[in-house]
């Protein structure tokens, strides 16, 4: 879609030029004692595929939450294409297509049913939805478990579902929290190409992973994330500064890497 007049319309912010996709300014949340996110700033090129990679419990899954207006931050905001998230909610959600991770989903419905169900909760007109959902459940092969109710699904097929209830209203911007984990290679190669043909056909997308190969096989922007504060962000290449993306990270979060250290018990 990159040049048609859906493409073109574009979005501007304050002083000129296209807003991104995605700009958090400041996010903070804390639950109890603990601070989950601690400022983040972040902004998203349009039309970029970004990755935001952290070890397990870094804010990745928080900060996510909050940029789509599914956790209210204790202070901060989140724009979608120059749209507020917390003030102007219903337009910008959307633009926005979500998969958070771990998603619950209507178990007792079919995947027909499912799609049929939220994309009529949007407002799209019944035959849209049934023409739309018939391509997805295809191009994610999932048209032969289209009456198989959503709790008989394997991973791989919860997140292929997932993503179709996330593109079924044609947004301009995915957030997908850790997309690929548990998901079968041949699921994994399907939602890879669709991601590729969204980002390539003018939407953009943001991923959570903790998979530094994927992440660079996938995303031309990347930002670390490490106890609820963003570490280093830009583009791939920029932030690797011709290393290896892993072993930055692992330097930047400071993490340790022997571990192997007093089990000799384990040697026979």
């Amino acid at each position: 879609m990159r040049g048609s007049a859906r493409a073109g319309q574009g979005f501007r912010a304050v002083g000129g030029g296209e807003a991104p996709a995605l700009q958090l300014s400041g996010l903070r949340k804390r639950f109890g004692a603990h601070v989950a996110v601690d400022g983040v700033d972040l902004s998203v090129p349009c039309g970029s595929f970004y990755g935001l990679v952290g070890p397990n419990g870094a804010g990745k899954t928080t900060a996510l939450s909050m940029a789509v207006g599914l956790l209210r931050p204790d202070a901060g905001s989140s724009a979608i294409l120059g749209v507020d998230v917390w003030s102007d909610p219903v337009r910008a959600k959307s633009l926005v297509g979500v998969l958070p991770d771990g998603m619950m989903l209507p178990e007792r419905l079919t995947g027909r049913e499912l799609l049929y169900y939220l994309g009529r909760l949007r407002g799209l007109p019944a035959g849209t939805v049934d023409a739309r959902s018939e391509e997805l459940l295809a191009v994610l092969e999932l048209d032969g478990a289209e009456h198989t109710p959503v709790i008989d699904y394997s991973t791989g097929m919860r997140k292929k579902i997932g993503l179709a209830t996330a593109l079924l209203h044609a947004p301009r911007l995915l957030v997908l929290d850790e997309p690929f984990e548990a998901v079968d290679p041949v699921s994994a190669a399907t939602i890879r190409v669709i991601l590729r043909r969204f980002v390539d056909s003018g939407g953009s997308v943001v991923l959570s992973s903790h998979v530094m190969a994927l992440v660079e096989q996938l995303c031309d922007h990347v930002g670390v994330i490490a106890g609820g504060r963003v570490l280093a962000a830009g583009t791939v290449t920029e932030v690797r500064g011709g290393r290896g993306l892993e072993e930055v990270f692992v330097e930047l979060v400071g993490a340790r890497t022997g571990g192997a250290e007093g089990l000799s018990w384990l040697a026979s």
